[in-house]
């Protein structure tokens, strides 16, 4: 059965000239004469059975049908060309892992220790791209994950990988600091992630503070982490942040624990792995080093300091 598909040259030619709004700036952009062009778009439209293009004295505009499967297509063109450009980088002589994963946790964790993976699997090509949290996809793209430990992958292979801790911090001339240190947030400007409005409450139940506005969800509120690390520093309030994410700050002194106590995140982070790849060696040797690191954060966790 025949496929319903128009060339790629059509398609680019279309799309040129819906970008350029008309023929002669696409025919330039593309290199090719003004008749070429316009036969590409002839045998398109002949293909489609629909005008595409309206032609008049003052010049060319897409239809409403153009319009429409031009916002189709230029999205496809571009994945086809990101899918070939991801073909072309592999090396021929080594593997390529495509690891999805958490933002921040890649950031903030992942990324720097991933020097050490390569310099054990020199032939491996890593490439990290955002596992979206609380997004379902069939089948993630993805040869291994890190994610949280109750993110949808249909089919993979799952294991635990760390927990999450928290801790409060804040700017180290935090004018809140003093009140915080002694367990009394009253009057503390509680900086809020949009994702986990019930984490203060959670962490003061933790630690047994009770001491902290009866309202625990109301704040400065952000969508990322970052912003909340930056919002931190701006000594806009006190941030609840994970301790691997602000590893680097309170070892520099960039921010100081607003209070001793470390919590337990909401959630853990697990290993997936697609079962398709699951006896890949580059595979299992990411698996066996990020256990080799977990290990050996664990073994060097700090002790609250003031």
């Amino acid at each position: 059965m025949p496929r319903h598909l128009p060339s790629t040259r059509a398609l680019l030619v279309f799309d040129a000239v819906a970008r350029c709004h008309g023929v002669v700036k696409a025919a330039d952009e593309l290199c090719l004469t003004h008749s070429a062009v316009s036969q590409q778009l002839r045998l398109l439209e002949q293909q489609l059975g629909v005008r595409l293009v309206q032609r008049s004295a003052r010049g060319t505009a897409l239809t409403e049908a153009g319009r429409r499967y031009h916002a189709q297509v230029a999205g496809d063109l571009l994945r086809l060309e990101n899918h070939t450009l991801e073909a072309m980088a592999q090396r021929p002589d080594g593997e390529r892992l495509l690891v999805g994963t958490v933002p921040v946790l890649a950031e903030r964790w992942l990324l720097p220790r991933l020097s050490d993976f390569l310099a054990q699997q020199p032939a491996c090509s890593v490439h990290l791209q955002v596992f979206p949290t609380q997004v379902y996809m069939d089948e993630p793209p993805f040869d291994v994950a890190l994610q949280y430990d109750d993110a949808t992958w249909p089919g993979a292979i799952v294991r635990p990988l760390r927990p999450e801790r928290v801790v409060a911090v804040c700017a180290p001339q935090s004018r809140w600091r003093a009140a915080a240190w002694a367990g009394d947030f009253r009057e503390v400007p509680l900086l809020q992630l949009s994702s986990r409005l019930g984490a203060w409450q959670a962490w003061f139940s933790q630690a047994g503070i009770d001491r902290h506005p009866a309202n625990a969800m109301v704040g400065h509120r952000f969508d990322l982490f970052s912003m909340v690390l930056e919002a931190v520093r701006a000594d806009l309030g006190i941030g609840l942040l994970p301790r691997y994410g602000v590893a680097r700050e309170l070892a520099s002194g960039e921010l100081r624990l607003a209070h001793a106590f470390e919590g337990d995140g909401p959630r853990g982070y697990s290993l997936f792995v697609a079962p398709h790849r699951a006896d890949d060696p580059a595979v299992q040797a990411f698996g066996l080093w990020l256990d080799g690191q977990v290990a050996q954060e664990a073994e060097a966790v700090p002790q609250p300091g003031r």
